[in-house]
């Protein structure tokens, strides 16, 4: 009896790089796509640097030269000397002026308590931003880090308000900084904290803004030691100044870029503004130095001057951030802020 035996059917093994082709299509796409973007975007600042208006050209360098990491954009198709041109004939013109001593405030809206603070919209043209109107100013003051070590570490505005158990706050003055990736632990200028000097130089001049002993605001160049003597309890450094006794700060040109804008300014009637401006995004592309002396007159500023801004820019009311922070990364690390004590009823 014979048995007949059936082949057995197989599955042929697949081919090895069968399984890869998926994989491998998905990265050559990936590259190319990554490489277009790269040409458009190089073809995009290419025409702005070297196409037919100096005014899209003076905008572009003067936003990303005051960003931390994208920098290097602008010397791609323009030479350091140019770069430092336009930046030379676009800003403010420094006058030396100083806040005037002041005397008694202006007499308010009686119908508004003392202790209020208002948070309203505020919108322009490329811009969105939040101002914070706070009418005691003796409720505004500096809070900082424990300790202002090359070794340490910066802490968020969060946690800077919170522990200085305050209601609000913005960021402050600028830090070192290297290469967009510092830690926020060292404040640039000079620090006073209640009428203590704890950073900069007695007689090294800075730009200050800060509060004197009456809680006037006052801004300018000075050294350590005529802020001394000025009586400030509580200040940092930063600028340009926006207003002083008045008067707005001359802007040449493009000044500032669009960028992410924090700042600071004072009414006759005491009422000191924060302002803080969303950048860097669909909605909201930023405000140059002009938009913000216009915003700071047009709320009534006396005296106003600009703190660090893009990605430090941040308000923080009532536990919360009122603001849309400019970096995917969240809120930096910071070494100063201001920030407005509590106080009893009346916060709107």
């Amino acid at each position: 009896m014979t048995t007949q035996q059936h082949p057995t059917e197989t599955t042929p093994a697949p081919w090895p790089g069968r399984a890869r082709r998926p994989v491998l299509r998905v990265l050559v796409m990936a590259g190319v796509f990554l490489c277009a973007l790269i040409a458009f975007l190089l073809g995009a600042i290419y025409i702005v640097c070297k196409g037919p208006s100096p005014a899209a050209r003076d905008l572009f360098v003067h936003t990303v030269m005051e960003t931390s990491a994208a920098k290097f954009t602008a010397h791609i198709f323009l030479s350091d000397e140019e770069v430092q041109a336009i930046l030379d004939k676009n800003g403010v013109l420094e006058t030396g002026e100083v806040t005037e001593a002041g005397g008694e405030f202006e007499t308010g809206d009686a119908q508004v308590p003392k202790d209020t603070i208002e948070l309203h919209d505020v919108n322009g043209g490329s811009f969105k931003g939040k101002m914070l109107v706070v009418h005691d100013p003796s409720r505004v003051r500096v809070a900082a880090i424990a300790s202002f070590d090359p070794e340490g570490k910066g802490q968020k505005l969060e946690q800077l308000v919170a522990d200085a158990d305050a209601v609000a706050g913005i960021n402050g003055g600028g830090f070192v900084d290297e290469n967009g990736v510092g830690t926020g632990s060292v404040p640039l200028g000079l620090v006073i904290q209640q009428g203590e000097l704890r950073a900069g130089g007695m007689d090294q001049e800075y730009s200050v803004i800060g509060f004197d002993e009456t809680d006037h605001l006052v801004v300018g160049r000075m050294t350590g030691r005529q802020a001394m003597e000025r009586g400030l309890r509580d200040a940092l450094s930063f600028g340009p100044a926006f207003i002083i006794n008045g008067e707005p700060a001359e802007i040449s040109g493009t000044g500032g870029g669009l960028n992410p804008r924090t700042v600071i300014g004072q009414r006759a009637d005491g009422a000191v503004l924060l302002l803080t401006i969303d950048g860097r995004q669909p909605q909201s592309l930023g405000a140059t130095y002009q938009d913000c002396i216009q915003v700071m007159q047009e709320w009534g500023a006396v005296n106003a001057a600009n703190l660090d801004g893009g990605s430090s820019t941040q308000m923080i009311y009532q536990g919360e951030t009122v603001n849309v922070c400019a970096s995917l990364y969240g809120p930096r690390n910071i070494p100063t802020a201001f920030v407005v004590d509590k106080a009893g009823e009346g916060e709107a």
